[in-house]
């Protein structure tokens, strides 16, 4: 059981965290046309911005309610190696003001969609894996 409650665990934080990110973009729609600038400034096609929403709103459900949890996972690792990639490539080698990793909260988001889409839902879930 207690295998159980620690994926659950780990499905919470990130999906409940990561939500945040994502009703936070669907409140301030002005964020998906910097995404799309972003996107735009290598050579991709601004619509991809939208994506965002999947990654940030629809995966984290998938990880809360534990409903094709390991997808969920996925897409949260695709959403932040974008991320990473069009805003934060430059801060990876780099350290914050208070000496952590400047991209830390980004790798979080990053590893804890791994560890999700690696390990499964666990038994305490709609759609158990």
């Amino acid at each position: 059981m207690s295998n159980s409650l620690g994926k659950l665990s780990l499905r919470l934080t990130v999906g409940v965290l990561m939500l945040f990110h994502g009703v936070a973009k669907v409140m301030n729609p002005g964020s998906i046309d910097f995404i799309g600038g972003n996107l735009a400034n290598v050579g991709m096609p601004s619509f991809i911005a939208y994506g965002v929403f999947i990654g940030e709103i629809l995966a984290p459900l998938m990880l809360i309610t534990g409903f094709c949890t390991r997808i969920g996972g996925w897409l949260i690792v695709v959403n932040m190696l974008f991320a990473i990639g069009l805003a934060h490539s430059a801060d990876i080698f780099s350290l914050g003001k208070h000496g952590g990793w400047a991209i830390e909260l980004q790798a979080f988001y990053l590893f804890g969609g791994l560890a999700v889409a690696l390990l499964g839902s666990g038994k305490l879930a709609v759609k158990p894996d």
